[in-house]
C-alpha cells in the first residue's frame, strides 16, 4: 500500500484491497472514500466488497467515483464535505492517487492558493502542473 499525506486530514493512495484494511486501520485513518469507478476493477476491488471489509473494520466508507468527465463543481463539494465532515483522518483511494489529490486540489485551491496547492500535491508525488490553469481560475 502506497500511503501519502496531503495533509494530516487526508491522504490519498492507489487503489486498496480488502487485505489492506488491517494497516488502513493500523494507520489511524477513521475514514475511508473510494473515488474509482466500479467498472475499472474487478468485484473483489469493486466499492461493495472494500466498504463491507473497511465497515467491518469500524471504519467509515464513502463512495464518491470520479472520472475526467465527472470532476464537476458538485463531485468537488461533495468530495470536500466528506473528508471534513466524517471522522479523520482520511485516506482516498483511486487507481494510482491522482484523482483523489486532483479532486482536493480543486476543493482546497479557494483556500490555500495555486502554488500551495500543487507543491503539497508534488510533495506526495503526483504533478498536478496541468492543472494550473483551471486552478487560477478557482483560486
Amino acid at each position: 500500500m502506497d500511503l501519502r499525506k496531503l495533509t494530516p486530514r487526508y491522504s490519498v493512495s492507489p487503489q486498496i484491497a480488502v487485505e489492506d484494511v488491517p494497516a488502513i486501520v493500523e494507520a489511524g485513518f477513521k475514514t475511508v472514500i473510494c473515488n474509482r469507478p466500479d467498472e475499472e476493477v474487478p468485484p473483489s476491488h469493486q466499492a461493495q466488497a472494500l466498504q463491507e471489509a473497511v465497515e467491518a473494520a469500524g471504519l467509515k466508507f464513502e463512495i464518491l467515483p470520479l472520472t475526467h468527465q465527472t470532476m464537476t463543481p458538485e463531485n468537488v463539494g461533495t468530495q470536500r464535505a466528506m473528508y471534513e465532515n466524517n471522522p479523520g483522518p482520511v485516506l482516498a483511494y483511486c487507481a494510482s492517487g491522482t484523482r483523489c489529490s486532483v479532486i482536493w486540489a480543486l476543493g482546497q485551491v479557494s483556500d490555500l492558493g495555486v502554488d500551495a496547492v500543487l507543491s503539497t500535491a508534488a510533495e506526495a508525488g503526483y504533478d498536478l502542473s496541468n492543472l494550473r490553469p483551471a486552478l487560477e481560475t478557482l483560486a
